[in-house]
């Protein structure tokens, strides 16, 4: 069994189950069952008008998306899946806030669940910066299959860094 690197902190048990559909060559039918359809939104507008859209549903009190996009560069395993920057400056006396979301141009090719998976993390961050209990909650809160859908995200890089390398 190769390493699992986007599974590193799932239990043992999971990454052995996970080992054997990969190492078997099930992984990725089991993964086209469960998720057949793959998403059109393929341009950074599109993108934008996506995680707008949830953060108008779930988060309308949040400052407003300053910039949204696909990033070719973005290393998914350093950086994780997508990436959230905030920054505050004070000018005169108002407080202007920024905010981007950065997501990996590999899921231009990933199914509509995922994408949704990690624009959902990265609108939490808006309101909780920190990996902690109410942030998991927000998470699940705006999709509430979140950690399934986290899991089968980290199978389908697996799989595909498998059919990169076979």
């Amino acid at each position: 069994m190769n390493t699992l690197k986007y599974l590193a902190g799932y239990p043992e048990s999971i990454q052995l189950q996970a080992g054997e559909l990969l190492d078997s060559g099930r992984l990725g039918g089991y993964l086209q069952r469960k998720y057949p359809a793959r998403h059109q939104i393929q341009s950074d507008r599109a993108l934008y008008d996506y995680i707008n859209g949830l953060r108008s549903q779930y988060l309308r009190k949040s400052p407003p998306l300053s910039q949204v996009r696909y990033d070719s560069k973005l290393n998914v395993l350093k950086q994780a899946l997508g990436m959230h920057t905030y920054q505050s400056r004070v000018q005169g006396s108002k407080l202007k806030a920024h905010n981007s979301i950065t997501v990996a141009a590999l899921f231009k090719e990933a199914p509509p669940e995922f994408l949704r998976m990690i624009v959902v993390h990265e609108l939490a961050h808006f309101k909780e910066k920190e990996h902690n209990k109410a942030f998991y909650q927000l998470c699940c809160h705006m999709e509430p299959t979140y950690h399934q859908l986290e899991l089968d995200t980290r199978l389908w890089l697996l799989w595909r860094d498998r059919q990169k390398s076979a």
